[in-house]
């Protein structure tokens, strides 16, 4: 069911203007996506349809194996026609979006103008609640989009064992054309729009950043809720997440999704049997890369791989790209960034006109927009490993071109789940109301001091003489006990590893060989279907 709310009055010739601007081409009133043209010009699905044929060929094989069990001895032949029908059901019931909102609302402009603002909010699954995804503000945000970004983290959250439906949101507006205050209004009127119509809140949806959005506007609407509709609910501050620290926020959620990518990498490229059958040795160490978008993922995932032994050697942005063989710092690149606004003209690097999504690298990480790669350049593309930083940068019939060419797609409902990770443990902080560490932090120091006492004690009874004890570095590095940052990369490290495991079971148990995306979608298939499955779900 998609629910429209307008807020439309006498707003003068400006209004209509931004009105006009703000119209999708196709405005929809359903979520049947045959109003529209689902294809490109150049005859590439649309995102949401390159996610639906996604999930659709997972879907295929998940159901062949589940309809292939053998059933329970004794059962008859009409309960096995209805076992049928019943798996054949909950599988069904993965695929459309359950509740898509979308809003229009005026704001008044610094300079006196009113404009209209278009909004929108997809929950596409709400086998576990709350429903969780982030919040994008961006000229190209549509109602197609945020479904396809909402079905997207459905699968992404259990494939990673996150307990959340999956949601997407967004704004259609430039940041860059407004003034703070205006962002703040936009904001704010946004948030309370989603309140009104139960789309938000800790336990029905939990909105988090994402492209154009980040820890300041989640602190707008977490106040924002807190002050109306969820004023006087001691866990108001868990209906969003990406929060700063002094609002409830967690240590290490900003770098989450940079460093969940790092992790994604590194599980694959040490595994004998996949580095193998891309040609590539085992391990990160001296493999090279190449980066496209040096936002939050980009940023994250080159500092990460930097430091584990890994060479950046080119960078892609929007408005235009470098390189350096020899390598490019990525600490060196942000601060220049920062300061001038570009990476064009970094003196760690060239400035090059040449396509550098298909140069040669080890590892090429898309993690800017969706359809990147596409049946056009796929065969071009010569990194061993694509791994997409990015939601949906790979169509798929790029994905079967790089398949059949040997080359490794890690798949983004994977290896970009750090976020809706981290995401995971700063909501559990909001509800337990205590910072991970803070109830065990000095007892583990304690207890680490006492050990080390106990065995100097021990060895000086043997040998009768006085032995002292020096902690290593390390051992001193941890002896205080685990720092809520601690925990949540241990955390995050664990999630990735074994999530990782599972796929390459699934994988090998379908013989899918380098086809992961598949394995990663059914492993959240069947995740998703035993919750419906066994939790007796009735169905009127």
């Amino acid at each position: 069911m998609l629910r429209t709310t307008q807020s439309l009055s006498k707003l003068g010739k400006a209004s209509k203007e931004a009105l006009k601007a703000f119209t999708p081409a196709c405005s929809r009133l359903s979520t049947s996506s045959s109003q529209c043209s689902t294809a490109e010009p150049d005859g590439e699905p649309e995102f949401l349809e390159m996610v639906k044929d996604f999930a659709d060929n997972a879907h295929s094989l998940a159901l062949d194996k589940l309809l292939s069990a053998k059933p329970q001895p004794g059962k008859r032949a009409e309960e096995a026609a209805v076992r049928e029908k019943h798996i054949r059901g909950i599988l069904d019931i993965i695929k459309p979006t359950n509740t898509a909102l979308s809003v229009t609302f005026p704001i008044r402009r610094d300079n006196g103008e009113i404009e209209l603002v278009r909004g929108y909010r997809a929950q596409h699954s709400h086998h576990r609640l709350p429903t969780k995804g982030g919040i994008r503000y961006a000229m190209d945000v549509n109602m197609d989009e945020v479904q396809a970004l909402a079905m997207l983290m459905t699968f992404k959250c259990a494939v990673v064992d996150v307990p959340f439906g999956g949601a997407k949101g967004g704004i259609r507006i430039n940041k860059g054309d407004y003034s703070e205050n205006e962002v703040e209004k936009i904001t704010r009127r946004f948030t309370v729009e989603l309140a009104r119509k139960g789309f938000i809140g800790p336990g029905i949806d939990v909105p988090a950043p994402d492209m154009g959005t980040g820890e300041k506007e989640m602190a707008w609407m977490a106040d924002t809720f807190a002050m109306t509709h969820g004023y006087g609910d001691i866990n108001a501050s868990g209906c969003v997440t990406g929060k700063p620290i002094s609002q409830g926020g967690i240590h290490g959620r900003t770098a989450a999704t940079g460093r969940g990518v790092y992790h994604g990498i590194d599980n694959f490229i040490k595994d004998e049997y996949y580095a193998s059958l891309v040609g590539l040795t085992p391990g990160l160490e001296g493999k090279n890369f190449i980066v496209q978008g040096f936002g939050n993922v980009g940023l994250h995932t080159c500092r990460y791989l930097h430091r584990f032994g890994a060479k950046c050697i080119g960078v892609i942005e929007w408005d235009g790209s470098i390189y350096n063989a020899d390598g490019i710092d990525p600490k060196d690149l942000e601060d220049y960034k920062l300061e001038n606004g570009t990476i064009r003209g970094f003196p760690g690097a060239q400035d090059t006109t040449e396509d550098l999504m298909i140069a040669e690298c080890d590892i090429l990480i898309p993690a800017a927009n969706e359809r990147q790669i596409t049946k056009k350049n796929a065969h071009l593309i010569q990194a061993k490993i694509i791994a997409e930083g990015a939601n949906g940068p790979t169509t798929p019939a790029a994905d079967k071109i790089l398949q059949e060419r040997k080359r490794l797609v890690i798949p983004d409902l994977y290896i970009n789940a750090g976020g809706v990770t981290v995401s995971y443990f700063e909501w559990l902080k909001n509800l337990n109301h205590v910072s991970y560490g803070r109830l065990t932090w000095k007892y583990e120091e304690e207890s680490n001091l006492n050990l080390l006492d106990s065995v100097q004690q021990s060895l000086q009874t043997k040998f009768n003489d006085d032995i002292p004890i020096t902690a290593s570095p390390a051992f001193q590095d941890k002896i205080k006990g685990a720092s809520e940052k601690d925990i949540v990369h241990s955390g995050l490290a664990f999630t990735m590893e074994r999530s990782a495991k599972r796929i390459m079971a699934t994988a090998q148990a379908y013989e899918l060989g380098l086809d992961v995306r598949s394995a990663a979608y059914v492993v959240a298939l069947e995740k998703i279907y035993n919750t419906y499955s066994e939790a007796g779900l009735t169905f009127s």
